[in-house]
Order: structure tokens, then C-alpha cells, then sequence
């Protein structure tokens, strides 16, 4: 699956002119939590949040510092955090290093990204205009999409014939210990298995596979003292 079959857009975006007021504004009455900068070109040039909003002169919410770490204090840091408190600009709070990717990036690689850079949001470009956004919860839609309709046509046969195929897919065994019985849809897993996290893995590939109804498991978990002969 592609991003550009779950972007949301158009997107809701600022104009790089704009002031802090005006950012608030329209997160606000757009009940969003961020949104795009762009030049008059209509390229993204940063993204302002309401975390780049909280710390303010005007609400008299900027982090305080003792003598001490004023002492040890970067000049240019400093610096940096008084423009970012008492400008009223949005392109001097804004956040100028933002993840972007094209449209034609797989989900799992944006939610890699979002993982990665314990980021909310990534911005969608092509030749460098922004044409979508991708947010957490267009990843949750993204998984309602691909909820499993089953198949109301597989025989028990078939389904038995799936799970046995899942199951050795994650390394796990069907015989000698454990096997995998299908009445009208209902699965059944008997036997013994190594340990609890391979019993839940069983379990997971069954309920996975279409057809299947219900799972009703009595894997029951084997001694460690106990082998079998190949």
C-alpha cells in the first residue's frame, strides 16, 4: 500500500507571510494540531505546530533557567530560543528540518519514519509542492481498509491447508505434538508446544486466515525434559 492512498488532502496549510496569530488561528478553527508552511510558490518550507507555540512571551510560558545553565548556555542557543518565544512570525518559530516523503512511499516506510523520529505527522511532496499529509490516524485508516472480509467460500480442507502453511511460515511445527482440526469454519488447536509465545503465534496465524471463524485453542504448553526422536 502506497501513502497516496491514505493521505489526507487537500492540506490545510499557512502561508509563510503569516504571523503566529494567525498560525493559532487556524489550527484552532481547523481543529488540527499542525500544518504546513509554504512560499508564495506554494512549496513547503516548514511546519508549526502547537508545540511551537506553547512557549511565548506574550503567555509568559518560556522556560526559565538558573544563573547556573545561563552560565554554561550556548550564546547562539540562547539566542535561537529568544527569537523562537518572542517572534511573531511563523517562519522564525516554525520547524525548518521536516521529514517529507513522496506519494508513491509504502505505509510501512512512513510508519518506519514515524517510529524512528518520534514524529506525528509527514508531509507529502512531488517535485517539491506539497500534495498530501500523512498523520497517525490516516495509518489507523489504513488498517481499517485491510480488515479481513474471510471467505465464506474456502472449504475446511482449504482452511486447514492455510494454517498449517502460516504456522510453518513463523518457524512453528503441525505433528508431532500439535494438530489442527477444522469443523465449519471452527478451529481447534490441539497438542503441546514449547512455549507460550509460540502457542499465541499459532493462535494469531489461525485467526488470520480467511474462512476462519472462530479459534478455540487447548495447546498445552511441553515440559523442557521432554524430546522427541526426528
Amino acid at each position: 500500500m502506497h501513502v497516496q492512498q491514505i493521505m489526507s488532502k487537500p492540506v490545510i496549510t499557512i502561508e509563510a507571510s503569516a504571523s503566529i496569530f494567525d498560525a493559532a488561528e487556524k489550527l484552532l478553527t481547523s481543529g488540527i494540531s499542525a500544518a504546513p508552511v509554504v512560499d508564495t510558490d506554494g512549496r513547503m518550507i516548514g511546519i508549526v505546530s502547537e508545540a511551537d507555540l506553547m512557549f511565548r512571551a506574550e503567555t509568559d510560558t518560556m522556560p526559565s533557567r538558573s544563573w547556573f545553565q545561563r552560565l554554561l548556555a550556548d550564546d547562539a542557543v540562547i539566542a535561537r530560543d529568544y527569537v523562537r518565544s518572542h517572534s511573531r512570525r511563523v517562519t522564525d518559530v516554525m520547524t525548518k528540518e521536516v521529514v517529507t516523503a513522496g506519494e508513491h512511499t509504502e505505509v510501512r516506510e512512513i510508519a518506519r519514519l514515524m517510529k524512528q523520529r518520534n514524529i506525528k505527522r509527514v508531509p507529502i511532496l512531488r517535485d517539491g509542492k506539497l500534495v498530501g499529509l500523512v498523520s497517525r490516524s490516516n495509518l489507523l485508516l489504513g488498517l481499517l481498509s485491510r480488515q479481513p472480509l474471510g471467505d465464506a467460500t474456502a472449504s475446511d480442507e482449504e482452511i486447514k491447508e492455510r494454517i498449517e502453511k502460516e504456522i510453518r511460515r513463523i518457524g512453528a511445527i503441525v505433528g508431532p505434538t500439535t494438530n489442527v482440526v477444522v469443523d465449519k469454519g471452527v478451529v481447534h488447536l490441539w497438542g503441546y508446544v514449547r512455549s507460550a509465545e509460540t502457542r499465541d503465534a499459532m493462535r494469531v496465524a489461525a485467526e488470520n486466515v480467511p474462512g476462519v471463524r472462530r479459534v478455540e485453542h487447548a495447546l498445552g504448553l511441553m515440559p523442557n525434559d521432554v524430546t522427541f526422536a526426528a
